[in-house]
C-alpha cells in the first residue's frame, strides 16, 4: 500500500483559445498529495479547475505539463496501471439507454479487462440497490437510480481510489443517505480512498478527513477539516432572555443583534474575547437568561473567506 493515493506536482493545463478567445489556464501549477485510505474533499467555485484535475487523474484529459502519480504509478510511464487504480463517478448521467444495469456493469468490467470469473456485478447491484432493476433498460430508470448505476460502474474493477464528482447533486435525502452509507462502507471495510467534489459544504464538513480548496486554477489551501474550521474563530452566543431586555449588552469586542424570534445574538472572536466576558456583559445589562446556545463558523464561512475576490 502506498502512503499517498495521489501525488501531483506542478500540474498545469492550458486550453487553446479561438480567434477571439484567449487561451485559458485551467490549472496553474498544482502541487497536491492525497493520503491513501482517506476521504478527501476537493472544493472550489465553478470554473476553479476541479473537473479538469479529475479528468486528468482519470486519463480523460491530457495535461499540459507536470507529473501525476496514481497509487504510485506515473501516468506517463505506466498509464494502464494508473488508470486501473482509479474509478470515477461523473456528475453527468452518461449511460447508454439501451443497456440494462447488469449489462452496463458487465461491459464496463470488460473494458477494464476484468475476467468474467472475477466480476461481481450482482454484488454491486445489491450494494447500490438496483437488484430488482437488474434487467430493466437504463432509459426506464429514475434519475436517482441512474446515479446509483454510475457509482456501480465506477466500482467494477475494484479501484483503490474512487472519485465522486458532485455525487448527490439533485438527489433526494434518501438516496443521499444511501450513497454515503455505501461510501463509508467502501472506505472503512476496504480502505478505498475517496475523493469528493461537492457544492454541499455541510456534506464535505461531515464526511472529509482533509480538504483542498482550488480557486482560479491554483491551490488556495489544503489542511484537515478541523484546522480549516479553526481558521475562523468567530463565534456567536445566542441568548434567550427571560423577558424583553430594556437595554442591550455593551462591551468591547462584542457586537449584538436582536433577532426576530426575540433572542439576542452576541458575536465575538474567541481569541480576543472569552465566553465568560460575554456572559458578564449580559448580566451587566440586567438580562436574565432563560436559555443559551453557541454558533460557530462552518466550512462555508471558510470557503467564502478563502475564495473571495481581492
Amino acid at each position: 500500500m502506498t502512503q499517498n493515493a495521489i501525488e501531483i506536482r506542478d500540474l498545469q493545463k492550458t486550453y487553446g483559445g479561438g480567434r477571439k478567445e484567449p487561451a485559458k489556464h485551467a490549472l496553474k501549477g498544482i502541487d497536491l498529495d492525497i493520503p491513501a485510505g482517506s476521504i478527501f474533499g476537493l472544493l472550489g467555485p465553478n470554473g476553479a479547475g476541479k473537473s479538469t484535475m479529475i479528468n486528468i487523474m482519470a486519463g480523460l484529459v491530457t495535461k499540459s505539463s507536470g507529473n501525476v502519480k496514481i497509487w504510485g504509478f506515473d501516468q506517463d510511464s505506466n498509464p494502464r496501471q494508473s488508470r486501473a487504480a482509479i474509478g470515477v463517478m461523473p456528475q453527468e448521467l452518461n449511460l447508454d439507454p439501451f443497456f440494462t444495469p447488469r449489462g452496463a456493469l458487465e461491459v464496463q468490467a470488460g473494458l477494464y479487462g476484468v475476467p468474467k470469473s472475477q466480476r461481481y456485478s450482482d454484488e454491486i447491484l445489491e450494494m447500490v440497490g438496483l437488484t430488482d432493476k437488474a434487467e430493466a433498460y437504463a432509459r426506464t430508470l429514475s434519475g436517482g437510480m441512474r446515479r446509483r448505476l454510475l457509482l456501480g460502474k465506477a466500482l467494477v474493477h475494484r479501484p483503490q481510489i474512487l472519485v465522486l464528482d458532485e455525487p448527490t447533486a439533485g438527489v433526494d435525502i434518501e438516496l443521499r443517505q444511501m450513497l454515503w452509507s455505501n461510501i463509508r462502507k467502501l472506505n472503512n471495510d476496504h480502505g478505498t480512498t475517496i475523493i469528493l467534489t461537492t457544492h454541499y459544504l455541510e456534506e464535505a464538513e461531515e464526511m472529509c478527513d482533509e480538504i483542498a480548496i482550488i480557486n482560479q486554477g491554483t491551490l488556495v489551501t489544503r489542511d484537515s477539516t478541523a484546522n480549516l474550521l479553526g481558521q475562523i474563530d468567530a463565534k456567536t452566543m445566542v441568548i434567550d432572555p427571560a423577558s424583553p431586555p430594556t437595554q442591550l449588552p455593551q462591551a468591547q469586542g462584542i457586537s449584538v443583534e436582536r433577532r426576530s424570534d426575540g433572542t439576542l445574538a452576541l458575536s465575538y472572536h474567541a481569541q480576543e474575547t472569552s465566553a465568560e466576558q460575554v456572559l458578564e456583559a449580559v448580566h451587566a445589562a440586567g438580562i436574565l437568561i432563560r436559555d443559551v446556545k453557541t454558533e460557530q463558523a462552518d466550512l462555508e464561512d471558510v470557503f467564502l473567506k478563502l475564495t473571495a475576490k481581492p
